[in-house]
């Protein structure tokens, strides 16, 4: 039984190169669209199952009669389990089966996501005591274990999908599919916001839980249908073989390479300053990312007096139009500054720190007012979408070696979602402590310290390039 789950999981062995050249094109041109779509639209459906509860925070704190700071707690569980979990599947993620790792993931994700609404209608919070605690109690830490479980199912998600574009794509086109492929995030917030928002209107809050789970069950069974492991796999050669270019990190070909995985991480990761730089100001990256995403509608529905479908449109105009933001990031550092990464994050980092200041300190009331809450929101959606695409992603890959890849995203993502935990407990409890201009000045600080952090970067990568 235990070898048969292991099968299932292990990546399939590498074929030999059988097929003719105009074989191999033809299969390359398939396969390649067909892993990019599939993993794009993975990812899209990935988030209706995470971001759904930044929608029903509101109506759940109301409903379970929940304060700022428990729903942050809430929140935390999912990030602390996704962060380390990101790490850990980063790495079973490089030897692994993505046509089997990345929806069997999904599936239980969705599994979670009923169990957590279920809970509230099992648990109703009262006067009740379950071995000396007060049932509201534990209803708290039932959902936030299932909360939390959600979080590391949800984890499995990016480490296959960072291995599959490595492996079919390139580095002369990695960072313009892969920036476009990073929408997927930005387009999987809107989805989830306004899937959620709906539900919401029309069933109540469960409904935000129970609708998401139904597509990601079905959306993992096709996914099973058009997902593939790494070229080699299908009998392909490799992808810099294929189009013939130079690997931009130096490294061994594959059926040369005779060092063990862990010297590779060792190598690549753990010895490697640069990935350690990357990770730090990823935690900051983070705050920002999830206090916006997460809290904004809260923040909307109290200060500005707005509707939760009004404040859920604004959070969906943050992460809509945010998705330029990820492909501007990728084809400017591309193009203008000739795949150097860290020049592009620092400008649009100060950007969101002007974007911040505005949307805070934009007045409410006046319909031209209500106007520049969606420009400002939309501001701050760009410039958070091109970091968190290239620190913790882009740049990871490329400081490392794609046969790595997975697990320096991984890597990367603990400290992330390190951030993203501060950032929900952080956040629900300076605003119980201090109000909502004191969130917006976390925010606000720790987007100056990744600027600091970033620009410490470049001039260490100036330095070495001239050693």
């Amino acid at each position: 039984m235990t070898n048969k789950f292991i099968e299932f999981f292990k990546e399939p062995q590498a074929k030999p190169v059988t097929m003719s050249e105009d074989e191999v094109k033809k299969t390359y041109a398939h396969f390649r669209w067909r892993i990019f779509y599939s993993s794009f639209i993975a990812y899209v459906v990935f988030h209706i199952c995470r971001k759904n509860i930044a929608v029903a925070l509101p109506s759940m704190g109301e409903a379970l009669n929940l304060s700022n700071t428990e729903l942050g707690l809430l929140g935390s569980t999912l990030y602390v389990t996704y962060g380390i979990g990101k790490f850990i599947n980063g790495v079973i993620a490089d030897k692994a089966n993505v046509r089997t790792f990345l929806p069997t993931a999904l599936i239980l994700s969705a599994i979670c996501n009923i169990c957590f609404a279920l809970s509230a209608l099992f648990i109703t919070p009262g006067h009740v005591s379950f071995f000396g605690l007060p049932s509201a109690t534990v209803l708290l830490w039932v959902m936030a274990f299932f909360w939390g479980a959600n979080g590391w199912f949800q984890s499995c998600g990016f480490p296959p999908v960072a291995k599959s574009l490595s492996y079919w794509f390139s580095n002369s086109e990695r960072g313009t599919k892969w920036s476009i492929w990073s929408t997927s995030h930005q387009i999987g917030v809107f989805a989830a916001v306004a899937l959620s928002g709906f539900v919401i209107e029309k069933f109540g809050w469960m409904a935000a839980f129970y609708v998401p789970a139904i597509i990601c069950i079905v959306t993992g069974f096709w996914l099973f249908d058009r997902l593939r492991d790494k070229p080699q796999t299908l009998g392909l050669p490799d992808v810099e073989k294929f189009r013939e270019e130079p690997v931009k990190c130096e490294e061994p070909d594959e059926e040369k390479d005779d060092r063990s995985y862990f010297q590779i991480f060792k190598e690549h990761i753990l010895c490697n300053p640069i990935i350690w730089m990357l990770a730090i100001a990823y935690i900051f990256v983070y705050i920002i990312r999830f206090g916006t995403e997460d809290w904004l509608v809260k923040y909307l529905v109290e200060v500005k007096g707005n509707a939760l479908t009004i404040a859920s449109a604004k959070l969906s105009t943050l992460a809509l139009v945010g998705s330029a933001g990820a492909i501007m990031a990728g084809v400017v550092s591309d193009k203008l500054f000739k795949g150097n990464r860290t020049p592009v994050n620092i400008i649009f980092l100060i950007m969101l720190i002007v974007s911040l200041y505005l949307f805070a300190t934009n007045p409410s009331g006046k319909p031209v007012f209500e106007i520049l809450d969606y420009v400002y929101a939309a501001m701050i959606g760009v410039f958070t979408a091109g970091p968190q695409m290239l620190i913790g992603g882009l740049c990871a890959v490329e400081s490392s070696s794609k046969k790595v890849a997975s697990a320096s995203i991984g890597f990367t993502g603990v400290f992330g979602y390190v951030g993203a935990a501060l950032s929900a407990s952080g956040t629900g409890f300076v605003v119980d402590k201090f109000g909502w201009n004191g969130a917006i000045g976390f925010w606000m600080i720790s987007t100056v310290i990744c600027v600091v952090i970033c620009t410490i970067l470049y001039v260490y990568e100036k330095m070495r390039k001239r050693a």
